[in-house]
Parts: structure tokens; sequence; C-alpha cells
């Protein structure tokens, strides 16, 4: 089986991992500190304004609650995006609103969130599909124009950037995640970036059951007369925090970052050369000047829209995994409003996303190519001959 996505670990995470062990100290400490440290510096940030957490998940609950969002608040984000996103906002008692995409980028325009925000929106909240950064700009322009706080989803971003500037900085909160399926991964975590310095310590807190005090070195740092087991505590806080186990694999992984991004941008130049000109396949927009992505995703679309799911299951039989991200939310039970999003509605209808990971072979995105191809030729001959 060709896989959807797939990590790219072995000796040097191992012997990260190692050398925890050999130290003996698992939890949050060193090798924690130095993961931020070194992901702030990828960003361009201060350290202090980012923290590893045990999963993108918990950095959007913690967003919910660092920017005091509840019942009556409501919240805009596209239909097309992951589970979680919906999750946390009705999780904080706050209604979903979802905005339309554009159907070929599956992101959406300034004007798509522009046109669904109200007196009641408390904030915004955008992925970038596939790693592409999209009008980001823009919507964080209109954002802080209405003075509505932006939180920027990058879990597919963390290599993507516009003319320089790191995708996840153009907003007030952001948060990547790195279980498995993400192109650098801990096995499950995440990281979230607060840029208010003061919220960004009370996300710290909150992070950690609410203590002002992380732990007793930190106390122990005090004028001596102060036990260092004594706890400052403020409000509710919860355990969200990252480990030195998976920070230490997370290291060595940030470090094999840009050979990654690298390897998956050849395998799309692959696909775009073995797709050009095949009929009825339309392969992802280019990307406009300045705009650099992580190459999360490689999608195509079909003009026929009765094609994506039977060449998805012709594929599956063939040993290649395809799939569609994200099945819009606004058509589950649980968030169903009956709101009419036509973008969005195409691109699911249409829109197949073919196997990227850096551990792909020039051999097996043939493969990949091919088959659809093939795929193809068939299923049009019994539709003609029908």
């Amino acid at each position: 089986m060709i896989n959807m996505f797939q990590p790219q670990v072995g000796a040097e995470e191992l012997a990260a991992v190692a050398e925890v062990f050999e130290n003996q100290w698992l939890g949050y400490g060193p090798q924690t500190k130095a993961f931020e440290q070194e992901f702030a510096d990828h960003l361009g940030v201060p350290a202090e304004t980012v923290l590893f957490i045990n999963s993108a998940t918990s950095g959007l609950h913690l967003a919910m609650e660092l920017l005091n969002i509840g019942p009556g608040d409501e919240v805009v984000f596209p239909s097309v995006s992951f589970p979680a996103n919906g999750h946390c906002v009705a999780a904080a008692g706050a209604t979903p609103v979802f905005c339309d995409v554009r159907p070929r980028t599956l992101n959406p325009t300034v004007d798509d969130v522009r046109a669904v925000l109200t007196p009641r929106t408390k904030a915004v909240m955008l992925l970038h599909y596939g790693g592409q950064p999209g009008d980001i700009v823009e919507i964080a322009e209109l954002c802080r124009e209405r003075g509505i706080p932006f939180i920027e989803d990058a879990a597919c971003a963390i290599g993507s950037s516009i003319d320089g500037r790191a995708c996840g900085t153009f907003g007030d909160i952001a948060i990547w995640s790195f279980d498995s399926r993400k192109i650098i991964t801990t096995g499950d975590g995440g990281m979230i970036y607060v840029r208010d310095p003061q919220l960004a310590r009370r996300a710290h807190r909150l992070a950690y059951q609410g203590l002002d005090d992380r732990g007793a070195f930190a106390a122990m740092k005090n004028d001596g007369t102060r036990r260092w087991w004594d706890q400052t505590i403020h409000e509710v806080g919860r355990r969200l925090i990252g480990n030195d186990l998976t920070a230490a694999i997370g290291r060595v992984q940030l470090g094999k970052l840009a050979g990654f991004v690298q390897r998956r941008g050849e395998i799309i130049a692959q696909y775009d050369r073995l797709l050009e000109g095949v009929p009825g396949v339309r392969r992802p927009p280019a990307l406009p000047e300045g705009h650099v992505s992580t190459n999360y995703f490689y999608w195509v679309q079909f003009e026929d829209v009765t094609l994506r799911n039977t060449v998805a299951e012709d594929l599956l039989e063939l040993g290649i995994y395809t799939t569609y991200r994200y099945p819009p939310l606004h058509k589950v039970p649980l968030f169903a409003t009956g709101v009419l999003l036509p973008g969005t509605d195409e691109a699911e209808a249409i829109t197949l996303l073919l196997p990227l990971h850096q551990s792909l072979t020039d051999a097996e995105v043939e493969r990949v190519a091919s088959s659809l191809i093939s795929v193809l030729d068939h299923r049009r001959a019994l539709r003609d001959a029908g």
C-alpha cells in the first residue's frame, strides 16, 4: 500500500530518546525548553511566547480560554476544517459560523470571511489549506481593523511563509500539530504561539495547573525564605504541557524540516509533470509570488463530478490510498445549520488528495500518477460504452 501520510523517523530520533532515558528526566525539562527556543527561532518570535503542548487540539481549546470565548459569542472559520476546530468552539459554549472557501484553493478569501462577520464575532480562526498560505495577510488586516482576535490553525503550515514571514505569526494566536501524519512529528504534540507577552504568560499558567511557577526549580530561585514546595494559583488550569521524551524527537525532526519540505516539493513537481495535460484533471493552482508552502497536500480535481468517489475506490484496490480533507463541518449532524456554501460544496464533490510524504520514491509517485490516468481512462470507457 502506498500510504497517504507517513512519518520519517529513524536512528537520530532513537538516539535523542536514548539520551533522555540516560538523563532520567522524562517530563517538562531541558529538552522541552530547547525545543521551544528552536521553534521560536524558526518563527522569528520571542521564546517566551511559544509553548510545547500535548496536542494541537489542546492548543485550540486553550485559545478559546485565552480569548474568553463563551456563550453568545461567534467564531468564524471555514467549514473545510479539522473537527477539532468545531469542537473547541462548541466546548466553549460559543457558536461556530462557517465561511465559504474558493473551490480551487480550498482557502477562504477576505471577502468570504467579511461576509459572515457580525457584532457577535469574537474571533476568526483559519487554517492554511495544504500548507498554502492563502489570503492570510488581507484577512489579518481585516481582523485588526474590526478589533477581532485572529487565530491561525497552522497545523499544515510549519514551513509556509509570505515574503519571508512565517505563517502563524500574522495572527494573535497560532497552533501547530506534530501528530503522526504531520510533516514533522513527535507522535502526538503541538506548539502554541501567543503574540501578546502577558497573554502568553497566562497560556503557560493555564497549560500547567494554573501555577505561576513551573514547579520546584522556579520556586528555588527566589530569595531563599520561600519554601520550594509552595504554590501560587489564581485560576483553574489543566495539564497540557509537552515533555522531554517527545520534545527530543521534535528537535531532531525540526532540524530536518527544510529537507522534508524540499523533498515534498520535488514530489509535487513530479506529479505536475506526470499529470500535465491529462483530460478532465485539474492540479493545484500555482502559488502567488512571495508565497512558500509546506507542501502538505497535493490534490487533483475532476471536471466530471461523478468521478471522485469511484476513482478513489479504484485506486484503493490498486494499493494506493487517497482521501479527501476536510469533510465539510456544516454537513455533519453536530454542526449542521443549513447554511449554503457553494464553493465548499463544489470542492468537496470533486477534490481528491494523492499520497504525499517525504518517504515516497520517484517510482511510487510515477505509479500513483500512471494508475490515476489508467483508472480515469477505464471509467471514461465504461461511461461511453453505457
